[in-house]
C-alpha cells in the first residue's frame, strides 16, 4: 500500500501543492495535517505510523514535511526500515530501499551523531566559561532538611515516593541518592556521624 503524508505548520498554510503531488504519484491512501514540525507527537503521523505495514510505501512531498531536525528525520527513517516500508521523498527524489537512498540514510546519520557531538562540545565549553568566572553549573544542592524530612517520609512507609517528593519539594533521583549514600554510611559504621 502507497501511504501519502503532507504537513504544513499552520492553519493559513496550504497543502494543495502537496496533495496534488502526492495524488500524482498515485498514493493509496493520504493522511494530511496542519501542525508543526518541531511536536514530537503529531496525531495523523502517529495514524500513518500505526497503519503501515511491512512492504507499503510511505510517500511524502519533502523531508522537511516528516521532520524538522535531523534527529527526529533519521528517527523515522530507521523506523521504516525496521518495520521493512519504503520511504519516498518526491522533491528530493529520494527511495531509501535504493542505494542512493540507503546512502542519504549513512549521511543523515553522520550528521545526527555530529549534532550531538557539537552540542555537548558546545555545553562543556559554557561550563568552562562560566566557572572560570566563578560560577558552578549545574543545579544547586537540595535543602538538607528537606532530604531529612522525605527520608523519614520514606522510612515510615505511608506516601508513595512520588508523594514525599512532592511534599518536600524534591526529585526522585534526590531521595534515592540520599537514601543510597544512607545505606553506605550504614554499612561503612559511618552513619550519625559528621564529617
Amino acid at each position: 500500500m502507497k501511504l501519502g503524508y503532507a504537513r504544513v505548520s499552520t492553519d493559513t498554510q496550504s497543502l494543495d501543492r502537496q496533495i496534488d503531488a502526492l495524488n500524482n504519484y498515485g498514493v493509496d491512501e493520504l493522511l494530511t495535517e496542519k501542525m508543526t514540525g518541531t511536536k514530537r507527537s503529531r496525531p495523523e503521523l502517529d495514524r500513518l505510523i500505526d497503519k503501515m505495514r511491512e512492504g507499503d510505501t510511505v510517500v511524502i512531498e519533502s523531508l522537511s514535511r516528516l521532520g524538522r531536525s535531523t534527529k527526529d528525520l533519521l528517527a523515522l527513517v530507521e523506523l521504516f526500515n525496521e518495520r521493512g516500508v519504503v520511504l519516498v521523498s518526491l522533491k528530493e527524489n529520494i527511495d531509501i530501499s535504493t542505494p542512493t537512498g540507503k546512502l542519504l540514510v549513512t549521511v543523515l546519520s553522520a550528521l545526527c551523531q555530529f549534532e550531538r557531538d557539537l552540542t555537548v562540545q558546545r555545553t562543556n565549553e559554557g561550563l568552562t566559561a562560566a566557572r572560570a568566572r566563578g560560577r558552578k553549573g549545574g543545579r544547586p544542592p537540595a535543602d538538607k532538611k528537606a532530604i531529612e524530612k522525605a527520608l523519614k517520609l520514606y522510612d515510615a512507609k505511608a506516601m508513595s515516593i512520588s508523594e514525599i517528593c512532592e511534599v518536600c519539594g524534591i526529585s526522585q533521583g534526590t531521595l534515592y541518592k540520599a537514601k543510597n549514600e544512607r545505606e553506605n554510611e550504614k554499612e561503612n559504621g559511618n552513619y550519625g556521624t559528621e564529617n
